[in-house]
């Protein structure tokens, strides 16, 4: 007779450093968070029932998973150590560190460095095992797909910001609802519209920004650009920026081209689709208005 036996469950603490929390916001809204936190240990974690408290975890002596949450900067302290040193010390325990949020990966506005970056360059903290997921906040699917990979052994193929390909692979302009608008140049001057490009007079980072939130959508209903809401381009290094919501351009040209298109194909793309007039889009735009 053949009996079944449970997956066994891989250890995982959670630290806050330099943080708002949103990570851990986003990733208590994720709609299958039982079915993850049945294959996980938790040791710790600020929010979820947990196996030990914050001023215990010297009693900790490995972990499978080291997920950071929020950046690294002097003077924070968690129990009775600054952060920095807590970090040290389970980055050596752990077996993979998620770094999680654009703080944790790059600084980002709390911190002084990410764990493994500092912007694109690495830190002396640069481990192979790091799998950055930034975002602000990350999507609550990319933090549990990156844990069922890790869980389940799957190998995960990351760039050179150590981010998982299967998420970061995409421009957030890839299933943007405003494509068209964006191919015929017909833009929208105000947010919140339904209709029009949010590129050209609204900033949308959407071209230059990496991640999928567009393809598998948040809450499984919008994104930002779905509602009238320019891309903020928080999942790359230089986030945030100055003059958010607008595009540098010099000659009505934009400074930056999109990520993957050379500057000549921009160029003539955008040369020909200026010389047409697309009345089916312009009236959308204008009966919206």
């Amino acid at each position: 007779m053949r009996t079944s036996t449970k997956p066994s469950k891989l250890s995982l603490l959670w630290l806050q450093g330099a943080t708002c929390n949103g990570n851990t916001h986003s990733f208590l809204n994720y709609p299958h968070l039982e079915a993850v936190l049945e294959r996980l240990e938790i040791l710790y974690h600020p929010l979820l029932p947990s196996r030990y408290r914050i001023g215990e975890l010297e009693e900790v002596e490995k972990c499978h998973i080291l997920v950071v949450e929020g950046g690294v900067r002097e003077g924070v302290k968690r129990g009775n150590r600054e952060f920095k040193e807590l970090l040290e010390l389970f980055i050596e325990k752990a077996q993979w560190v998620l770094c999680v949020g654009s703080c944790a990966v790059y600084g980002g506005l709390f911190g002084e460095r990410g764990v493994a970056l500092k912007g694109e360059e690495p830190t002396p903290f640069y481990l192979p095992k790091v799998i950055n997921i930034p975002g602000c906040p990350a999507h609550p699917d990319w933090i549990a797909t990156t844990l069922w990979a890790v869980v389940e052994g799957r190998e995960l193929i990351r760039d050179h910001l150590l981010r998982p390909k299967e998420i970061y692979g995409y421009t957030v302009h890839a299933g943007c609802p405003r494509n068209e608008y964006f191919e015929w140049k017909v833009d929208a001057r105000e947010f919140g519209k339904r209709e029009g490009c949010l590129f050209y007079e609204l900033g949308c980072q959407a071209p230059y920004t990496r991640g999928n939130c567009n393809q598998i959508l948040w809450n499984e209903v919008s994104s930002k650009t779905g509602v009238g809401m320019p891309c903020i381009g928080c999942t790359e290094p230089d986030f945030p920026q100055e003059n958010l919501f607008s595009t540098k351009t010099y000659m009505g040209i934009p400074a930056r081209f999109p990520l993957g298109v050379p500057k000549r194909a921009y160029l003539t793309m955008t040369g020909v689709a200026k010389s047409f007039k697309i009345e089916r889009l312009e009236r959308r735009l204008f009966e919206e208005d």
